[in-house]
């Protein structure tokens, strides 16, 4: 029992190990590259082949086809991209991802790589300057724990297989026979055991949520002799099912976009496993015999086996191309049947929710994510600056009143929303431009819930003189409109330039501007106060409501002058 709890522990250790190493790899792949690969897929996606060949090379960068599930779930729900084009650069995807299995399958001696990786890798992150460096040594690092990684799981397999001299003496520990008879039950010489195998494969797949780690265990296991060849070979039909799960994952409780995007990917492997299911055994698990003649040989009873990892990489690329294929002409009329199985409400706002978990992955795409709520906002407090007005002039109504209470109720939740939401990607290792704009988007949050605040605020004020009975002068609601317009215009010069890309700002004219309201405020107070006076005994009550209302509007122009100084790079 102990022999193979020992070996249970390394491999679970070594499987640890692997997926920290792709987890450091992918993560040091993306923040050198995160901000230009963003760019590259949106602007990439002109034509089929452009998706394709996008997905492609975008997987291969970051080594990991489930951030550029997330990217596109991210991608769709904001518009950024259609449908057709995400289904596209998925298919490009699931080819390009076959390029881990292949660096792992000849790469030669996995632990002094995986040593030399750690070496290097530490020499770049701890010793050397640079942010860049930095991302680069993270990768160095995480590449050298996945080839240690693998390493110690084909270590701790090799132990378990008896050699034919402990057979022959009958020497074999009733251990290490428990776990031969294990892997001899995953028979892939019958259709049935085949399916079996992918079923089991598509579930490991689903929990690790990584494609790459369960083929490279099926492949150790190959090389080991514990496994047959067919076995490893049918596992690439359920993993390439089973890595579906995170865009699910990262599709909970999204759009209907980000969950057509999630089905699109499910429902092609699903389809593309069954389409080519038919050729597991006159072409799949052929491909590798011809090509390999002497890797893959006739074992006992003619079951197929390899002494290399070679023709079971070649196999999964070739696979990932045939289902590419398969669905390459039918991008369109797919994609119109997943957005008939997934209706979209005619009411539905992107939100959040729908990068909540796999955010992690994607803190480029988190960061566009949670500008379209800076966006949202940005517009709900023109909107209610616009209400004021119409409070200020008395031509509102309960409707109107009750919905700048109800809108700034939601601005108050988004902002807390998009707090929480940045704070889980700054709390990861980012790179700087990814983290100096997602501060600028948490002070855009801020400020806009600010202004909210203050269109309630003279919603209060106006709801207060009502209750006093006292009427507002035409003097008075003249100058309370004179002060509302400059600074709405002022609001309105400074709101469209919350974008992405950010546009240069001429931050000394806005800060005059500004300042020139500030001071129109400060005369207008001025005026106001002048008009307290014995003779109108609930003057007094007028003004100070009146103030209250200028005052409102002086901390909106404060505002939106910290906007534009926190896009003209001069606040965060």
């Amino acid at each position: 029992m102990s022999e193979i709890l020992i070996c249970l522990v390394k491999v679970l250790g070594g499987l640890g190990i692997f997926l920290l190493g792709m987890k450091h790899l992918s993560d040091g792949l993306q923040a050198t590259a995160g901000g230009s690969l963003r760019k590259f897929m949106a602007h990439a996606t002109g034509h089929r082949i452009y998706g394709v060949g996008t997905g492609v090379v975008s997987t291969i960068i970051v080594q990991s086809s489930s951030i550029i599930t997330v990217m596109l779930v991210g991608f769709v729900s904001m518009a950024v991209m259609t449908l057709p084009q995400a289904f596209s650069v998925l298919i490009g995807a699931n080819i390009g991802t076959t390029a881990t299995v292949w660096i792992m399958a000849f790469a030669p001696k996995p632990q002094f790589l995986g040593l030399g990786g750690i070496a290097l890798g530490g020499i770049l992150y701890f010793f050397l300057r640079g942010e860049r460096v930095h991302n680069l040594g993270l990768a160095v690092l995480g590449l050298g724990l996945v080839f240690l990684g693998l390493f110690f799981m084909g270590d701790a397999m090799s132990s378990l297989k008896p050699t034919p001299e402990m057979i022959a003496s009958g020497k074999v520990s009733p251990a290490a026979q428990r776990v031969m008879d294990f892997f001899e039950s995953l028979d892939a010489s019958t259709f049935p055991g085949a399916v079996k195998v992918a079923f089991c494969a598509m579930l490991l797949t689903a929990v690790i949520q990584s494609s790459a780690a369960t083929i490279l265990i099926a492949m150790t296991l190959a090389t080991s002799g514990l496994v047959s060849y067919e076995v490893a070979v049918a596992v690439l039909f359920g993993a390439n099912i089973g890595t579906t799960a995170t865009g699910w994952i990262a599709a909970i409780g999204g759009t209907a976009d980000a969950k057509r995007t999630a089905l699109s990917h499910t429902l092609s492997n699903i389809l593309g496993s069954l389409i080519l299911m038919p050729l597991f055994y006159v072409f799949f698990v052929k491909i590798g015999v011809w090509l390999f003649p002497k890797m893959v040989v006739a074992g006992p009873n003619g079951v197929l086996m390899t002494n290399n990892m070679a023709p079971i990489a070649v196999t999964d690329t070739i696979f990932a191309i045939c289902r590419g294929i398969v669905f390459f002409p039918i991008v369109r009329p797919f994609c119109r049947l997943i957005e008939k199985l997934v209706k979209q409400p005619e009411d539905e706002k992107p939100h959040l929710s729908s990068l909540t978990v796999g955010v992690r992955l994607s803190p480029v795409i988190a960061c566009d994510q949670a500008l379209q709520e800076v966006v949202f906002m940005r517009e709900s407090d023109m909107d209610l600056l616009e209400s004021c007005r119409k409070v200020l002039e008395g031509e509102s109504d309960e409707k109107l009143e009750n919905h700048i209470t109800h809108r700034e109720d939601i601005l108050d939740k988004v902002q807390k929303e998009v707090t929480e939401f940045l704070g889980s990607i700054m709390s990861k290792r980012l790179p700087q431009d990814v983290a100096e704009r997602a501060q600028r988007i948490l002070r855009f949050t801020d400020e806009l819930e600010s202004v909210s605040d203050e269109a309630a605020a003279v919603l209060k004020a106006v709801k207060r003189l009502r209750k006093q009975r006292q009427k507002m002068s035409d003097f008075s609601r003249t100058a309370l409109l004179a002060v509302h317009d400059k600074v709405a215009a002022f609001a309105e010069k400074v709101t469209p330039w919350i974008r992405s890309p950010r546009p240069a700002i001429d931050i000394a004219s806005v800060q005059a501007e500004s300042k020139a309201i500030h001071e129109f405020l400060r005369e207008s107070r001025k005026v106001q106060l002048g008009r307290i006076g014995p003779e109108d005994p609930g003057s007094s009550i007028r003004v100070l409501a009146e103030l209250d209302i200028i005052n409102a509007y002086e901390r909106v122009r404060s505002c939106y002058l910290n906007i534009a100084e926190t896009l003209a790079g001069g606040k965060r």
